[in-house]
């Protein structure tokens, strides 16, 4: 059996066992969701909440942005309170003080430590006591309870709404006045968080153990890292560690195999003509940087509501531009602009693939394509504006408007049209590759490799249809992760490699049968943790242990094939050094590098210190999961994206030479700037975050009083340090592209602009 073979049968074999386990384990998901109870009634019969208003509370909660405003159970954004953890402890200290005045005529705070001591005992046995019933599907809770659960609703009702008292506890959350009109809505909202919080104090029936895994961190109920979750943790470094050292002995006794390649002494792109649609690629590289402009700067003014949460520099910015709008639309453009450099890419390769001609219609396709991607952004950032402002019915809210989730918030329309957007490219990528897989050529491995990878990117993303706008919330984030994990983290990935091993396959820089082989092993070694490795994003949405245990080791995993990076960058540049027209792709080259260095960093470090149990358990929903996210998206994902582009860019106007130093200037400037953005504001405020997680709970680490401090305040105005560079690399970025078009990003001497009629026209 050739070494080929192996590696696929390697692959296949990785690809069984991984989904099967990822299947298995997601059944349990459903299986073990915390109950949503028909009704929640106190102990003297009366109806508090019904499965209806619970169902139609996440509605309503998805309508105002979901996890765009605060979070629940860890998931959502930074600035609000965690609404699980911080109903959660409002209700605790409200029964608290209810028993103190009671038994001591004082409230809590006013007691001594025996005092307190006697009171927490009993609160913590009375709140993990599981009193839902399954045969009547009705949750019991005492008449305290109630009276807490009106206490509370009574300060969420007056927050979400426009009290006057509260106005500063908005300004301070960066949520607009009077959020969500309806005190009907509000009321509902109640119930959803309410049964979040539910889930988080109460321990699953015969287990000492919440729904949640014991997560949120709440000392007034004994709420503290579980045995699994510290095992676990110590198993998951331990895999760290061997996987590890089984990648260095492997390579320390690996032996070369693959003959050296003669590099061609001219561009083998050159023999290639530029088709129709190749030329009709221009669209989508402008579009990816507008995109890309608009989130940068959508994302500075998220920075600034972190110190004056409903305006910007004075200006009333949240009464058209909220916190929630802005920090959607910051996500949803990344993934616009990122997911269309892919596609970009594909559809430059797609010709190549083809003997250097178009299939039928790609041209065609290639701009209809276009429209549809234009349509779905257009509508999709319209739909979220009118639902974030209250101005949808709720149903029509999660159609056309918002789904309230990270990442996959556009409506289930728009998230249809992005899907059938991507069909139509997959068909376009099969039409061009499918007639060269006929051909038994060299590099038909490889060739095949590619074309699973572009169907996993066209049809993973259906995943996000798999849940509704009712559907539970453990169930949901399983198959959300689906699309943020593994379509985006996990076969964009994959995709990338693959392409960029055809690429230099095609510029004769590399064997073929080398580039199959490493591809191959590659993905194989990536996709055996990156698989079941997404349940680590699952360890406190009221998933069980075993979620908890297959995420920790798998997910440690992820890491080990990082260890290779320092290897892809010696690559990589010895691409750009081995012969001499190669300098003309150093712009592309630059950037992927770089993202052989936001991998380690962003990817690895920062990755890994959220990703045990034990730290997650602390650090979920903190500002240390922005520190991953921020080096991970922009400098993995956002780097290699930008180098695909300036790819293309360069196969597009192959006359010419670049002024190299525009370029080299935009990409010290981003990584720079990234830099600092982490390690001035960002990191820091996570770490101290920890801390107070850590020693009091995370409702504090999330709380005003602690992230309105002058240390976090100074912190975070240092990021606009960071953010002030990384605009300029972004800005001076935005201009080279354009010059590519009108001429000033060339050489003067070389400039392959020539004069047409008093206008500036490429050469044909």
């Amino acid at each position: 059996m050739t070494k080929e073979k192996k590696l696929w049968m390697t692959l296949v074999g990785v690809l069984v066992v991984t989904f099967t386990i990822f299947g298995f384990f997601g059944r349990e998901v459903y299986r073990q969701a915390p109950p949503i109870p028909e009704k929640i009634v106190s102990e003297n019969g009366e109806t508090i909440f019904t499965k209806s208003d619970i169902e139609t509370g996440q509605m309503v909660w998805q309508s105002m942005g979901g996890q765009q405003v605060g979070s629940i159970w860890g998931h959502g954004a930074y600035q609000a309170p965690d609404w699980s953890a911080d109903w959660l402890h409002r209700e605790l200290v409200t029964v608290l003080n209810f028993r103190s005045q009671k038994a001591f005529g004082v409230d809590f705070d006013s007691l001594n430590d025996s005092q307190k001591a006697s009171l927490k005992a009993g609160l913590e046995k009375d709140y993990k006591e599981n009193t839902y019933n399954s045969a009547t599907e009705n949750l019991v809770i005492s008449e305290e309870r109630v009276k807490a659960i009106e206490v509370v609703s009574g300060h969420y009702l007056s927050l979400f709404g426009n009290t006057p008292e509260l106005q500063d506890l908005r300004e301070n959350y960066a949520i607009q006045e009077n959020i969500i009109p309806s005190l009907e809505r509000r009321e509902k909202m109640m119930a959803f968080f309410y049964w979040a919080s539910w889930a988080c104090a109460t321990n699953r029936p015969n287990q000492d153990v919440t729904y949640t895994n014991n997560w949120p961190h709440e000392e007034l109920i004994g709420n503290v890292p579980t045995t699994a979750n510290l095992f676990w943790s110590i198993i998951s470094i331990i895999i760290l560690l061997i996987g590890i050292g089984s990648l260095v002995w492997y390579l320390s006794f690996k032996k070369k195999e693959d003959e050296e390649t003669v590099a061609p002494k001219t561009d083998p792109f050159d023999n290639f003509k530029l088709t129709p649609s190749m030329k009709a690629l221009w669209k989508y590289c402008f579009v990816i940087i507008a995109l890309f402009l608009v989130q940068v700067f959508l994302g500075a003014a998220l920075a600034h509501y972190t110190v004056e949460g409903q305006e910007f520099y004075g200006i009333a910015l949240a009464e058209f531009l909220p916190y929630s709008l802005a920090r959607t639309w910051h996500l949803q453009t990344a993934l616009f602009w990122i997911a269309t450099s892919f596609l970009t890419a594909g559809l430059f390769l797609a010709p190549v693939i083809n003997g250097g001609k178009d299939p039928k219609f790609q041209k065609l396709g290639v701009n209809i394509l276009f429209g549809a991607l234009l349509v779905v952004v257009g509508g999709s950032l319209t739909g979220e504006y009118f639902a974030i402002h209250q101005k949808l019915d709720l149903e029509w809210s999660f159609l056309i408007g918002h789904q309230g989730y990270e990442y996959i918030d556009l409506g289930r329309v728009w998230q249809i049209g992005l899907f059938t957007g991507l069909l139509v490219w997959l068909s376009l990528m099969l039409n061009a590759i499918v007639p060269a897989l006929k051909k038994n050529e060299q590099g038909r491995s490889l060739l095949i490799l590619f074309t699973l990878s572009a169907t996993a990117i066209g049809l993973f993303y259906g995943a996000g249809f798999f849940y509704g706008a009712k559907t539970h919330l453990s169930v949901m984030e399983y198959w959300r992760w689906w699309v943020v994990h593994l379509w985006v983290e996990g076969f964009f990935e994959v995709f990338a490699t693959v392409a960029l091993a055809f690429i230099f396959t095609k510029l004769g820089l590399i064997n073929p049968k080398s580039a199959v082989r490493s591809a191959l092993a590659s993905t194989s070694i990536f996709l055996v943790g990156g698989i079941p490795g997404t349940f680590h994003h699952l360890y406190f949405s009221g998933t069980p242990i075993a979620i908890t245990a297959v995420g920790a080791c798998f997910s440690a995993l992820e890491v080990v094939p990082l260890l290779l990076i320092g290897l892809e960058a010696k690559e990589t540049l010895a691409m750009r050094d081995k012969v001499a027209w190669m300098q003309k792709y150093a712009s592309p080259i630059k950037f992927f590098i770089g993202v052989a260095f936001w991998n380690l960093v962003g990817a690895g470090i920062f990755g890994f210190l959220i990703n045990p149990p034990i730290a997650l358990y602390y650090m979920q929903g903190l500002n240390t999961t922005a520190v991953h996210a921020h080096a991970a998206t922009f400098g993995v994902y956002g780097l290699l994206s930008l180098g695909l582009v300036l790819l293309v860019l360069r196969r597009l106007q192959p006359q010419g030479v670049w002024k190299e130093s525009l370029v080299t200037v935009s990409f010290w400037s981003m990584n720079i700037g990234l830099g600092l953005m982490i390690g001035l504001s960002l990191l820091p405020i996570g770490l101290m975050q920890t801390w107070a997680s850590v020693e009091t709970g995370l409702w504090f680490a999330r709380s005003s009083e602690f992230l309105q401090t002058d240390i976090i305040e100074t912190l975070r105005w240092m990021r606009l340090i960071g953010d002030a560079v990384f605009i300029y690399g972004v800005l001076v970025l935005a201009y080279f592209v354009v010059g590519l078009k009108f001429g000033w990003s060339f050489v003067e001497s070389h400039s392959p602009k020539t004069k047409v009629k008093g206008k500036l026209a490429f050469q044909k």
